[in-house]
């Protein structure tokens, strides 16, 4: 048996081996046939596959804030179409290459529920990345500076899903608006995008500036778009279950979202 557990080692499914052990030493497995034993040892590999994948992708996201779809507060009068967000978290518009946008005042959830949306996509296998325009602005002028433009550009349009937070929080200069309309001209039906504004879609805009930029980028954006309007005042001002579950972006890697990861496998659970 020594040999077996070492050649698995080796082929790195280090899960099968360690639970090929435990069976070998308990006695709860004595009852099962061996191809029960074997569908057990498979189930905890890819279980544990499965995890750390996901762990990975949420690292990588840089999620904003620890959100899940679980806790979202549905009864806050914000104008939340509960009916809508579940729809979302089973992200089947991210399959459909569609976009969503959150507008809203300061302190209503915007970015909770965006974070929230992309936390369910990447449980369902698609990667995600949280910027903020302010910064991607920011950048975009570096990387074209120092000539990491092109390639900057590129890892953009791979991110399956995209969010944008504080977009339009200050009017786009010509070059900002420049580099907008090449960011969702990358993604455009493609790849998703999570749009965030304080402004509503109707000043969007004039808020690019240049009409002829603006025009071409609200066409990409705003095809096959998902609207979630916010109102109402900021929830940072009352208790809720997602102002609770609000932490720094250092701790979102550590997220406990992981609400439908696979458990490990139990005899007599196939």
């Amino acid at each position: 048996m020594s040999p077996t557990i070492e050649g698995l080692r080796e082929l790195k499914c280090t899960v099968m081996a360690r639970s090929l052990e435990e069976q070998r030493t308990s006695t709860l497995y004595d009852g099962l046939a061996f191809e029960e034993r074997l569908g057990l040892l498979v189930d905890q590999e890819l279980c544990e596959r499965k995890n750390r994948r996901l762990r990975r992708l949420l690292q990588l996201a840089k999620l904003r804030c620890d959100a899940v779809i679980e806790n979202i507060d549905f009864s806050a009068h914000r104008g939340l179409d509960r009916s809508l967000v579940l729809s979302l978290a089973e992200s089947h518009w991210v399959t459909s290459h569609h976009n969503v946008a959150v507008t809203g005042p300061t302190g209503v959830g915007k970015t909770y529920v965006a974070c929230a949306l992309a936390n369910a996509a990447i449980r369902h296998g698609h990667p995600a990345l949280y910027v903020r325009a302010p910064r991607l602005f920011e950048d975009l002028a570096i990387a074209r500076a120092d000539g990491r433009l092109a390639k900057l550009m590129a890892s953009l349009a791979r991110v399956e899903v995209l969010v944008v937070d504080d977009l339009f929080l200050r009017p786009c200069d010509t070059q900002q608006a420049a580099d907008l309309l090449e960011v969702v001209e990358d993604r455009h039906q493609l790849r998703t995008t999570i749009a965030c504004s304080q402004l509503p879609v109707a000043h969007w805009h004039e808020s690019i500036g240049d009409a002829t930029i603006a025009d071409a980028v609200l066409d990409r954006v705003l095809s096959n778009v998902h609207r979630i309007q916010l109102e109402g005042e900021s929830l940072r001002r009352q208790p809720s279950v997602e102002a609770k579950t609000r932490r720094p972006r250092s701790e979102a890697t550590k997220s406990h979202s992981q609400t439908d990861s696979v458990k490990g496998v139990k005899p007599g659970d196939r």
